[in-house]
């Protein structure tokens, strides 16, 4: 059974700062590298979105409807619904996830 994966508008924008920070910090050959596989990664969830592990972040507050998979150090966040994937946030591992994943997942 394959699942159909879409990137949320804020996840598109990370994909779009991440890009622009690596270009700018880089070469833009390593930017097309990072975000080519940033995308192999995230549309292999088409094939088994179940594999991701729970962030733990979010287990700490209980929560369970999120996964995560890596291409390190970046995390990729998602929720599966149905037979949709829905990539919520791409950041930097290294960076404070708990404050982004609190602001980008809980806003109001």
């Amino acid at each position: 059974m394959s699942y159909q994966v879409f990137l949320t508008d804020d996840a598109a924008y990370d994909l779009e700062a991440l890009y622009d920070y690596i270009e700018s910090h880089d070469v833009p050959e390593k930017a097309d590298y990072v975000l080519d596989k940033i995308e192999e990664t995230f549309l292999s969830l088409a094939d088994n979105p179940e594999r991701g592990t729970y962030p733990n972040e979010l287990l700490a507050i209980g929560l369970r409807e999120y996964r995560e998979i890596y291409f390190k150090p970046y995390r990729i966040i998602y929720r599966i619904n149905s037979l949709s994937v829905y990539v919520m946030v791409i950041a930097d591992g290294r960076r404070d996830m708990q404050s982004l994943l609190e602001r980008r997942l809980f806003q109001d």
